[in-house]
């Protein structure tokens, strides 16, 4: 299920777009400035943003511009007549398409389907390096490898997939169903332990001490995540 963030500080707007949206099969953000938007993109997994350019604390192209550094998901922004020559900057910071305040909903769920397509279709997310480091760990995605503390640690396909989402996402907390879900590519219907046995045995191969982890910890009644800082 595609996640949409909708970011304008208008709130009247953002609920407007969301009704626009709720006969697609998305799970839609909110956000009321570039700020906002900035710390929901960090956090969650999205797929597509429509954005205001006008906004408080950060304006939308400042936004834009900093996103663009880690990721790669299309961008539309929501702009007014009297726009046109921020329109063309932000095509420039790096907007995929615009629309034109006020919105015809058909035009608005042509848009983001098109957009979707296209990302979902030749896939898209994080902008990464090919060797991921954090403190003692290093991840080689195209030779496959990790380094603990200089040394090969020996991972199945799975563990070393699991410990890349969280190399990926340092300080994200995973629940157990995303974790599944972004491993084994298929639903998640009561996957918990599986995922909690690959972590332990995950675990057992990068750690000092597994029983007191230094870089996968448990975030109580919520998942997993990846220690900052290390």
């Amino acid at each position: 299920m595609p996640n949409i963030l909708i970011c304008d500080d208008e709130r009247d707007i953002v609920n407007a777009l969301k009704i626009y949206l709720s006969d697609g099969d998305y799970t839609i953000f909110e956000a009321f400035n570039g700020k906002q938007a900035l710390e929901t993109v960090h956090r969650e997994d999205i797929h597509l943003i429509l954005m205001d350019i006008m906004m408080p604390e950060m304006d939308g192209l400042t936004a834009m511009a900093e996103i663009r550094k880690s990721f790669n998901m299309p961008i539309i922004l929501l702009t007014a007549k009297s726009e046109d020559t921020d329109k063309i900057l932000g095509l420039d910071v790096g907007a995929d398409d615009y629309i034109t305040k006020p919105f015809q909903p058909l035009e608005v769920k042509a848009r983001v389907r098109s957009q979707l397509r296209r990302f979902l279709t030749l896939g898209g997310g994080h902008v990464q390096p090919e060797v991921l480091s954090h403190g003692g760990l290093s991840l080689n995605d195209k030779e496959k490898t990790v380094l603990v503390d200089g040394s090969p640690a020996a991972l199945t396909p799975t563990e070393f997939d699991i410990l890349k989402l969280f190399m990926q996402n340092p300080g994200k907390v995973f629940a157990p169903s995303r974790i599944y879900e972004a491993v084994w590519h298929e639903v998640s219907l009561g996957n918990d332990n599986t995922v909690a046995v690959h972590i332990r045995h995950l675990r057992e191969k990068i750690e000092i001490n597994p029983a007191e982890p230094r870089y996968i910890k448990v975030v109580f009644g919520q998942g997993y995540k990846l220690e900052k800082g290390r």
